[in-house]
């Protein structure tokens, strides 16, 4: 009887609050997910989840339990990893949960080098453009930017990053700068087309206070990347992470605007890692490599 996969059921279930959910991210049914949930109920002999339609909420039972099994299903990681340690030689694949903007420009530009000096290594890319915790689902690493939701895995401040208002110099000689954040109304502008607080724009007023204004996009996206290729283009204004366009603002291909405007504050980059008290040495080795090249900010200078 395989009891790890119930318990990997259990929090993936309680987590997200749906065995639909939950079945999604492990890459099961969600009558799998329920039967695994059902037989440890059964074992232990209570009912962990009330189930409401298509929700389900832990019971007193399972909110208890919810400590234990977490703590086993972080010893049987941290085992894996001792193991790992056992052989000379760094090997295995390292699954990277991040966001496209952030492996194009900051991981893939090293990352040949990288697996050239550890040939024994591979790396596997899950791309989001959101933080979600998919450790369960076998990712050993997350990097994102931004506010984390509160969760018991570690969250590590790698580097720091602004974000930059800006356009092609094309844009500009035909549309015009604009001279104050209320200007932007009137230009084109390219948004995210999901919940997030990048969607509006924080300006620093004269006085000192700062205030956001939210653009009227003409084009909504998932991925930085399709902003920055429009903006590249010429098509339009976008706001975008200093370590995603560095390289196009050092080169002159964008041009900063609404600069005495610019709200000096720099979003935080986050390392996130299962809360365990040994990473492996493939992942560890990574992670040492990252933090490295972090430090120096490269799209700083």
């Amino acid at each position: 009887m395989d009891r790890y996969s119930e318990l990997v059921a259990f929090l993936q279930s309680a987590r997200s609050r749906s065995f639909s959910a939950a079945a999604r991210n492990l890459d099961l049914t969600p009558s799998a997910v329920s039967k695994l949930v059902a037989r440890l109920e059964t074992r232990l002999g209570v009912r962990l989840f009330v189930r409401q339609g298509r929700t389900v909420a832990l019971t007193e039972e399972g909110q208890r339990y919810l400590p234990s099994a977490e703590m086993v299903v972080e010893a049987m990681a941290d085992a894996e990893a001792h193991g790992e340690a056992l052989g000379e030689a760094l090997h295995g694949r390292i699954r990277i949960h991040t966001m496209l903007t952030f492996a194009r420009h900051q991981i893939v530009p090293w990352l040949p080098q990288f697996l050239q000096a550890h040939p024994g290594l591979s790396v596997e890319f899950h791309i989001a453009p959101q933080y979600e915790d998919a450790f369960d689902k076998g990712v050993d690493i997350a990097i994102h930017s931004g506010a984390l939701p509160s969760s018991s895995r570690v969250a590590r401040k790698i580097a720091s990053s602004r974000w930059i208002v800006c356009a092609a110099p094309a844009y500009l000689a035909r549309h015009g700068t604009p001279r104050t954040p209320d200007d932007l109304q009137q230009h084109t502008c390219v948004g995210f087309s999901f919940v997030s607080e990048w969607n509006v724009w924080p300006f620093r007023a004269m006085d000192g206070t700062t205030y956001g204004v939210r653009p009227a996009s003409v084009v909504d996206t998932t991925q930085g990347e399709i902003a920055r290729d429009l903006a590249l283009g010429g098509f339009g204004i976008v706001r975008l992470a200093e370590f995603h366009i560095g390289e196009d603002l050092h080169a002159g291909r964008l041009v900063p605007v609404l600069e005495s405007y610019q709200d000096p504050s720099k979003e935080p980059l986050y390392l996130v890692y299962p809360n365990r008290k040994h990473l492996s040495p493939r992942v560890k080795v990574f992670c040492d490599a990252l933090t490295e090249r972090m430090a120096a900010q490269p799209w700083a200078r």
